[in-house]
């Protein structure tokens, strides 16, 4: 998934966006996902966390452009940079700022054995949270936050 920065402003398949702050793009049937994107809503008073579903045009053709299955991985752009499984929760952390930062603790775990525990969950996500309909978890000021 290595790309330079702001590759996908190149990318005829990829919507223009307004890319000034980081972009958290989840798959919005999944339960566990879509409480994500509320916990992330909830903790960002200042909106500075741009949201947008995997499933719309602009999330997928980002999937598409950065070569990823929504079923593997959400995505996390910032500064023009895709980040991934659990080095997008880091960063998605850092961003959060405040008290979120200290999860940056958990670097000290391999990257590879953090990879594989978010893979297993990934894997079983549907199964062990359910599905949901369009974002159902999210309130209506919430959905109106997503790009």
């Amino acid at each position: 998934m290595t790309r330079p920065p702001y590759s996908y402003r190149d990318d005829p398949q990829v919507p223009d966006f307004d890319d000034s702050r980081p972009l958290f793009v989840f798959d919005n049937v999944c339960v566990l996902c879509s409480g994500g994107a509320r916990f992330i809503m909830q903790h960002d008073r200042k909106e500075r966390i741009a949201l947008t579903s995997a499933q719309g045009e602009l999330g997928s053709a980002l999937y598409r452009h950065y070569g990823l299955r929504m079923d593997d991985s959400y995505l996390f752009l910032a500064d023009g940079q895709a980040y991934e499984m659990s080095e997008g929760y880091f960063q998605l952390a850092r961003r959060l700022g405040g008290v979120w930062r200290l999860a940056g603790v958990f670097r000290i775990v391999p990257r590879p054995l953090r990879d594989a525990i978010y893979r297993l969950v990934a894997r079983n996500r549907y199964r062990w949270f359910g599905k949901t309909e369009a974002c159902a978890l999210l309130t209506p000021d919430q959905r109106a936050r997503l790009l």
